[in-house]
């Protein structure tokens, strides 16, 4: 084959990897809070302008968990706790007891990690594996999905849909997982960007932030 007939081959050879690429890491564009808030405000999580949906991501922790859970009774407010698969297997008794309490449980993934390479097999038995483990321990089907990272791929947003979750992300977020994050901080740029029917993300473990960021 002439280098001339070969060419169209090498250029496929190139556009081809980009574009499935693009496709796969696309739709993470919308962890961008001007794109998410314009176009998607649903994934956003924003709804009834007199509601506000407070979440938290990456536990359930027995080290810091219950914590918030006493504090969210002394409030009289109820949230949502996005769990990681692994972790609700571990801590069965934290599980029941969030929803005993009165908070919704729904899905973070089953470990926290980042999606730089397509897998959709894999998201898909991740999502899934981890709607049976919160069903089965909790009683309760889980209805939301939320990736780690805020990072929704493709194949992340295809394994939530097919496991019956519908994926959302967040409005506002007051960045409490770094070293020197305080109250005082948390109030400031959650207030900076929260409007009537806004999700706040938080976080009620400090495992993959920094140590003790959560106090």
């Amino acid at each position: 084959m002439s280098p001339r007939s070969g060419s169209p081959w090498r250029t496929a050879a190139v556009l081809v990897p980009a574009a499935v690429a693009a496709a796969h890491i696309g739709p993470a564009a919308t962890w961008l809070p001007g794109v998410r808030l314009l176009l998607f405000p649903r994934l956003a999580g924003t709804g009834r302008r007199r509601h506000i949906a407070l979440t938290f991501d990456d536990g359930p922790d027995p080290a810091s968990t219950p914590r918030f859970l006493d504090t969210l009774d002394e409030l009289g407010v109820r949230a949502t706790f996005f769990v990681l698969g692994e972790r609700v297997v571990r801590h069965h008794a934290l599980v029941r007891e969030t929803a005993r309490r009165g908070h919704e449980l729904a899905v973070h993934g089953w470990t926290h990690d980042r999606p730089w390479c397509p897998a959709p097999a894999r998201d898909a038995e991740q999502v899934a594996r981890a709607v049976r483990a919160l069903h089965d321990i909790s009683g309760h089907r889980p209805q939301w999905y939320r990736p780690p990272y805020g990072i929704l791929t493709s194949g992340r947003w295809l394994a939530a849909r097919r496991a019956g979750l519908r994926p959302v992300l967040w409005s506002a977020w007051g960045k409490d997982w770094t070293a020197d994050a305080t109250p005082a901080s948390v109030r400031a740029l959650v207030a900076a960007d929260l409007r009537g029917g806004g999700t706040v993300l938080l976080h009620d473990s400090d495992r993959l932030a920094a140590p003790g960021c959560w106090r």
